[in-house]
């Protein structure tokens, strides 16, 4: 008998003063049963960081040649494409002719730098590629923050993000890694 996804609710209360974006968002996020806590809640913080009525959850793991998220115009085309972890550069490059603009967030310490010493040549010719470094404290103590049922209030300001649950309070430093062309 195949495993079902694992359903989780989250409510986001956002103030992203960077982008002049303060909404409240209910979502549910379907877990895929090789997803772990830590990509669950990296998917979900990106959310927070591209926060729009129309940005959506993917089948992601389930199906090859979709993101974890993706926002695509009334005419269909994709607008954004948001990969997470450390995909193959190849799907990257694919993602890259196939959307407007590109973002990874990637985690996982040492073994980030080691996928960027890879991969950094082939992905610098992407120039609508951003690739987002998370740091792996932050990401760990986000997945403890995992449960059926989340509310999170959520401030972005100057490219740092606070994300405060009922028990805690996360102080998030993305860094940087490659800056896609605007």
């Amino acid at each position: 008998m195949a495993l079902t996804a694992t359903i989780f609710k989250a409510s986001l209360s956002l103030s992203d003063m960077d982008r002049n974006h303060y909404a409240e968002y209910p979502l549910t996020l379907a877990r895929h049963p090789s997803e772990t806590d830590e990509r669950m809640m990296v998917r979900l913080l990106a959310f927070a960081l591209h926060a729009d009525e129309r940005l959506e959850f993917t089948r992601g793991l389930c199906v090859d040649d979709e993101p974890a998220l993706w926002m695509k115009s009334l005419t269909g085309e994709i607008e954004l494409w948001i990969e997470v972890g450390l995909p193959d550069e190849r799907r990257l490059r694919k993602a890259c002719g196939r959307a407007d603009k590109v973002v990874l967030y990637c985690y996982g310490g040492r073994a980030v730098d080691l996928w960027w010493q890879r991969n950094q040549a082939a992905l610098q010719r992407c120039v609508n590629l951003a690739v987002i470094e998370l740091p792996v404290e932050s990401t760990q103590a986000l997945a403890a923050l995992a449960a059926r049922g989340m509310q999170f209030q959520v401030s972005i300001q100057d490219g740092g993000v606070w994300l405060s649950s009922a028990s805690e309070t996360l102080a998030i430093s993305p860094r940087l890694r490659k800056q896609a062309a605007t």
